[in-house]
């Protein structure tokens, strides 16, 4: 998105989260928004918190005309929201009112939707209740994860506002208020919400697997650790919920009404691999599974 704005609007700063420990060792991982704004040579701030008072006297000498919020993870107090002539615009990645909130995408493929969008909104106090500037929809395909949906709502989105935003300065469209009917909410995910529950429907459970991928992933308990579910399908065999078994030679559990078979997996501590090459190498998968 900074890349596209900077072809059209002088930006004057850019706000990220801070680098954070990631991976097995741990090591710092810097904001794929702080690499593009050190590729453009844009003055950035990472706080902790956005609202504490060094990020806001560094936001007032910057002195904005617009600020634009896409998927930053804070609240923005109404000192902030209040600090541009033109208010703050967010990016928002569904079609709103529907799920507003912290993981909309995730929500989305979760729930089944068949289709998803971009809403630019101007920001108010609560939680993705700003008034509407434009939407653009776009379908959900049967094998898009939360990942695949992003990639493709990030340049939707980066589309929509540069669209959006002379219209907006010049006063030609106005924000309208979101619907009052039709509101959903997008809880943030957390990394225990992976652990897949075989008490479940099935195809519930392969929606959880593409909706949690990249993260935090689905996983089961294996042996003395855990096995990461990587791609799955579905099939109308029967088996007890948890139990372990063996479907036109790939891995396979129980569920509440059918079988997850488990097209592509990861033990621990090993690479990606598919789900004949994994049944290949263990010898007690058939058996019900312990926890």
């Amino acid at each position: 998105m900074l890349n596209a704005l900077v072809r059209g609007y002088r930006l004057i700063g850019v706000v990220t989260q801070p680098d954070r420990p990631a991976g097995r060792g741990r090591e710092l991982s810097t904001p794929p928004v702080k690499r593009a704004a050190q590729a453009l040579g844009l003055p950035l701030i990472q706080p902790e918190k956005i609202r504490i008072p060094e990020a806001m006297t560094d936001l007032r000498a910057w002195a904005p005309d617009l600020i634009v919020v896409a998927a930053f993870g804070q609240i923005l107090r109404a000192e902030l929201l209040a600090l541009p002539r033109y208010g703050c615009l967010n990016v928002h990645a569904s079609l709103l009112p529907r799920w507003r909130g912290a993981a909309p995408v995730q929500a989305a493929v979760l729930a089944g939707d068949t289709q998803t969008g971009i809403s630019i909104m101007k920001m108010d106090a609560g939680v993705d209740t700003g008034p509407l500037l434009s939407q653009r929809s776009l379908p959900i395909a049967a094998e898009d994860t939360a990942g695949t949906l992003l990639e493709k709502l990030a340049q939707l989105g980066a589309d929509l506002l540069l669209e959006t935003l002379p219209d907006y300065l010049s006063g030609s469209i106005l924000p309208q208020p979101q619907p009052a009917e039709g509101i959903t909410y997008a809880p943030m995910v957390k990394k225990e919400d992976g652990r897949l529950d075989f008490t479940r429907p099935s195809v519930e459970l392969a929606r959880r697997v593409r909706a949690f991928q990249p993260w935090p992933g689905t996983w089961m308990p294996w042996r003395d650790s855990v096995l990461k579910i990587l791609r799955v399908s579905t099939g109308a065999a029967q088996a007890p919920p948890g139990a372990r078994t063996v479907y036109r030679g790939l891995p396979a559990v129980g569920t509440a009404d059918g079988l997850l078979i488990f097209e592509e997996v990861q033990p621990a501590g090993r690479k990606a691999m598919q789900g004949k090459a994994f049944l290949a190498g263990v010898r007690d998968w058939a058996t019900p599974a312990s926890g």
